[in-house]
C-alpha cells in the first residue's frame, strides 16, 4: 500500500476517466432505470420546490429571508450537494464491501485505496438534481436583482466547491464509521438527512442547535455561510471567509479518518 500514494495527479485522472466511461457504459444499458431514476431525483426536488412556495404563501419571509432569498439557498445547496450524489455515492456501499470481506481487494492495487473505491460509482441521477439547482439559482438571481460579473460568477464556483467539500467530508467520516460500528448505515442515514437543514439560514437556529449545525456537523457550511458572498457582498461574516480553508480541512479530517479505517481493516481482515 505504500506505492500508492507516488502515483501524480495526470494519472489519477486519466485513470479515472476510463473508470467513468466503463461505468457510464454500464448504466446506459440500463436505459428505463436511468431514465426513471433522473425523472425520480427531479420529481423530489420539484416537491421541496413547491413546499417552499407553499410555505410563503403564509409567511412571506422567515427570519429576514423573502421567497427568493430562500430560494437561492436552496438552489445553491442542491448544487453544492451533487458532487457528494455523484461522485461519493459508492460511500453507501461500502459497509457491505467491509463486513463480506470483498473490501480487501481494494487495498492490494497500487493506487490510493480511497480513489479507488470511490471512483467505482457514478451516480447519473445527480445531474438531474444538478441541472433543477442551477435552474433555482437562474430563477432567483434574476428575481433578486443579483449583477452577473466575472468575479461574482468566480465567487460562486469557488464557494460552491467549498460549500460541497463539507457534505463530501461529512459523508466520507459518516461511511468510514463501519471499519469500527457494525450498524453504521444508521450513522449514514442521520448524517445524510442533515442535509435537509442546508436549505435553511443557520440564523434560523439557535442555542445549542447553531453551534452544533456550525462547527461539530457543519451543515450551515453546505449552503448558508458560503451563499452570503454572493447574497450579501457588502456584509460578509468571517465564517463565510473562511469556508475554503475550513471546507479543504474538513475534508482532509475525513479522507484521514477513511484511510485510518482502511488501516484497521487492511491489517486486522476486520
Amino acid at each position: 500500500m505504500e506505492g500508492q500514494h507516488v502515483r501524480g495527479l495526470g494519472f489519477y485522472a486519466k485513470l479515472y476517466r476510463k473508470i467513468l466511461v466503463q461505468d457510464l457504459k454500464t448504466k446506459m444499458s440500463y436505459r428505463a432505470d436511468f431514465i426513471i431514476s433522473t425523472f425520480g431525483m427531479i420529481m423530489t426536488n420539484l416537491a421541496g420546490f413547491v413546499t417552499f412556495l407553499i410555505l410563503f404563501k403564509n409567511f412571506p419571509t422567515i427570519n429576514g429571508w423573502d421567497y427568493y432569498h430562500m430560494l437561492f439557498l436552496y438552489g445553491f445547496s442542491l448544487v453544492a450537494l451533487t458532487p457528494v450524489q455523484c461522485f461519493f455515492d459508492n460511500n453507501w456501499n461500502l459497509r457491505f464491501m467491509v463486513y463480506s470481506g470483498d473490501f480487501i481487494k481494494y487495498c492490494f492495487r497500487p493506487v490510493n485505496v480511497f480513489f479507488y473505491f470511490i471512483s467505482e460509482v457514478f451516480d447519473v441521477k445527480g445531474l438531474g438534481q444538478l441541472a433543477f439547482g442551477v435552474g433555482t439559482l437562474i430563477y432567483s438571481w434574476i428575481h433578486i436583482g443579483l449583477p452577473v460579473t466575472f468575479m461574482i460568477i468566480l465567487k460562486l464556483i469557488v464557494f460552491l466547491i467549498t460549500a460541497s467539500l463539507f457534505m463530501i467530508a461529512l459523508m466520507n467520516a459518516a461511511a468510514a464509521t463501519c471499519f469500527w460500528i457494525k450498524n453504521s448505515g444508521y450513522v449514514m442515514v442521520i448524517m445524510f438527512r442533515f442535509k435537509d437543514f442546508a436549505k435553511y439560514p443557520a440564523s434560523i437556529f439557535s442555542g445549542i442547535f447553531k453551534i452544533v449545525f456550525t462547527f461539530i456537523i457543519p451543515i450551515a457550511f453546505v449552503a448558508y455561510y458560503p451563499s452570503l458572498v454572493i447574497l450579501d457582498p457588502d456584509n460578509v461574516p468571517l465564517l463565510s471567509i473562511l469556508s475554503p480553508v475550513l471546507g479543504i480541512i474538513f475534508f482532509w479530517l475525513s479522507y484521514k479518518f477513511w484511510m485510518l479505517g482502511v488501516r484497521k481493516y487492511d491489517f486486522t481482515g476486520s
